[in-house]
């Protein structure tokens, strides 16, 4: 399904952007050496429930996880880049920690990831990382305009990641949101200029360029859910809701606090 909001829910969907952004900015101000990752649930838990959201993750069950999900982020560290399970673990001095946080506020789902490191990095390559999906994050967006197409984004966040030289992983990208979290189209993260659906104003999209060090295969943990790097390698994840407007692409999940 591809739904196309009216202006209205386009409002509505920038609030719940607004929250999503705020969420993940005070997560990771919060975060610590020492954090437990059950701790950060438990915050965005409190959270979600003091502005009358909705979590996208507790009740989901898709057919590549072992379901309900039951926590309300996804927390992956170092080998973990999707879907990491929370669980009794506290970060470490160096840790490298994606958050990936999607609730449904006024009827309508944002959905947004951060990777940053924890304590003192440990070297550099961790933030070469991050910033390599910064980048193909901002190329992706800056291809969002009405009239483009799918593959056209797939190709400009692919062009960034592997120019960096990684290698790139199409079975999990980023998707349309609405009124559900995971809709079409879905955004492999590298693909073919001109190829795919048409861009249309009140499209939301989740554009979400994620990588790991040195392989484009994931593993899954027997949690049933966190996928990691087939290699051990550290990954990164950076993920931002869009909707495509008139006047072009407008980030919605960025923190403007």
């Amino acid at each position: 399904m591809i739904e196309i909001l009216t202006p209205a829910e386009l409002a509505r969907a920038s609030a719940t952007g607004q929250f999503v952004g705020r969420v993940l900015h005070t997560l990771q101000e919060r975060t610590a050496v020492g954090t437990n990752l059950l701790e950060i649930n438990d915050w965005a838990a409190e959270m979600i429930a003091a502005a009358g959201a909705t979590s996208c993750y507790v009740d989901y069950a898709p057919s590549f996880g072992r379901g309900p999900f039951g926590h309300v982020i996804c927390t992956s560290v170092n080998d973990a880049v999707l879907h990491g399970l929370p669980h009794d673990y506290a970060l470490c001095n160096g840790d490298l920690l994606t958050l990936d946080f999607a609730v449904s506020l006024g009827g309508i789902v944002a959905d947004a990831a951060v990777s940053f490191i924890v304590g003192t990095p440990l070297g550099t390559e961790d933030q070469r990382m991050i910033d390599t999906t910064r980048a193909a994050l901002a190329a992706g967006i800056e291809a969002a305009r009405p009239g483009a197409r799918i593959g056209d984004i797939s190709h400009a966040v692919g062009g960034v990641l592997s120019s960096a030289g990684y290698s790139v992983n199409t079975e999990f990208g980023g998707h349309g949101v609405g009124s559900t979290m995971h809709q079409d189209p879905h955004i492999p993260n590298n693909g073919r200029a001109g190829r795919g659906y048409i861009l249309q104003p009140g499209l939301l999209l989740a554009i979400e360029p994620w990588l790991m060090a040195d392989t484009a295969e994931l593993v899954m943990d027997p949690d049933g859910w966190t996928l990691r790097s087939a290699t051990g390698a550290r990954t990164a994840h950076t993920e931002h809701t869009v909707a495509i407007t008139e006047a072009g692409p407008e980030v919605l999940t960025a923190w403007r606090g």
